[in-house]
């Protein structure tokens, strides 16, 4: 048993990256102001000075050209982490991703794998407006032959990038900026966090709430507020994405019989429409309720603070909508 002791989500990934340098010379990371802590809040702090410039690059402003010389090295056998500092700017390399990451493997009948890790920081809020504030998780889950996985909190931050660097296959890690001063137990050492495998952290009777990344910090206090009514929630971190662990997520709500499902993106062709379809499929004559979301609204996010109050999701939101499952 590894000795746990208590690291935030941003040290945390830091220290996964530190291990997964160490592990395996093949591996490094390249990206937009990896060694300026403006951009990257702790996650990649002191690595130049303990690996080197030829295995920490800070990257020129080219997201796509800095992927594809990323995926075209995972191909000819490195472990590259290609890290973008606000997921928005990803969309720029979709072509390098969709069109060839994703599909490489494959299209040559399995003969080439890319294991490449393509990092993107969720960076919400503060006035930046819809250009530096976006989360597609959809985007990237909707692509075949890519696995996406959204860490909620310190120990799976550090395992979900572990076992993404091992993984042959190309995944995208999402982490978001708001969960970075979280604290929690963190194993010392070599671990993974299984990509694919849904946590439940709170056991409950009365309603599943579902969610990922920041909005798991939100239902762990909207269960805590509930508690306190007389509600009790059990709560499922989805830790990955694409592919989404729905034998844990329907075994909760054949448990409870309702259902909620927070993550902070738009609704439309989304996740969370995946994971509320999966629901309805496998617990249709059990639930006692409808499915309720909670997500963004269906539009950019503001530049403005009055706006960011009203466009954001939080725990009062999740609670709103499990008391709607009981009328």
């Amino acid at each position: 048993m590894k000795e746990e002791r208590l690291l935030t989500y941003g040290d945390a990934i830091n220290e996964g990256h530190r291990i997964a340098l160490r592990n395996d010379p093949a591996c490094f990371v390249i990206g937009q102001g990896v060694n300026n802590p403006w951009f990257v809040g702790r996650t990649t702090t002191g690595l130049m000075e303990e690996f080197g410039p030829m295995r920490i690059m800070d990257s020129p402003v080219s997201e796509a050209a800095m992927t594809g010389a990323c995926i075209g090295a995972a191909m000819a056998g490195m472990k590259p982490i290609v890290f973008h500092p606000r997921m928005d700017f990803m969309y720029l390399t979709l072509d390098q991703v969709v069109n060839h990451c994703a599909s490489w493997h494959y299209m040559f009948n399995g003969k080439v794998n890319v294991p490449v890790v393509i990092r993107g920081i969720v960076n919400r809020g503060g006035e930046q407006g819809a250009q530096h504030s976006q989360s597609p998780f959809g985007v990237y889950a909707n692509i075949p032959g890519l696995k996406v996985v959204a860490p909620a909190t310190p120990k799976d931050a550090k395992g979900l990038l572990i076992a993404a660097v091992n993984d042959p296959d190309p995944v995208i890690y999402i982490d978001d900026r708001w969960l970075y001063d979280s604290v929690g137990d963190v194993p010392e050492g070599d671990y993974e966090t299984p990509i694919g495998k849904a946590n439940v952290l709170k056991t409950g009777t009365d309603v599943t709430v579902v969610a990922a990344s920041f909005m798991v910090k939100e239902a762990m206090k909207a269960a805590a507020e509930l508690e306190s009514e007389g509600v009790s929630c059990e709560v499922v971190d989805l830790r990955t994405l694409k592919p989404v662990d729905m034998d844990t997520v329907n075994t909760s709500v054949a448990k409870t019989g309702r259902a909620v499902v927070s993550i902070a993106e738009w609704a439309f062709a989304s996740v969370t429409d995946s994971v509320t379809k999966g629901i309805y499929e496998a617990n249709f004559g059990r639930l006692k309720s409808p499915v309720r979301t909670v997500t963004l609204p269906d539009c950019p996010a503001p530049a403005s603070k009055s706006l960011e109050a009203a466009y954001y999701i939080y725990a009062k939101d999740i609670v709103k909508a499990v008391k709607e499952t009981f009328r």
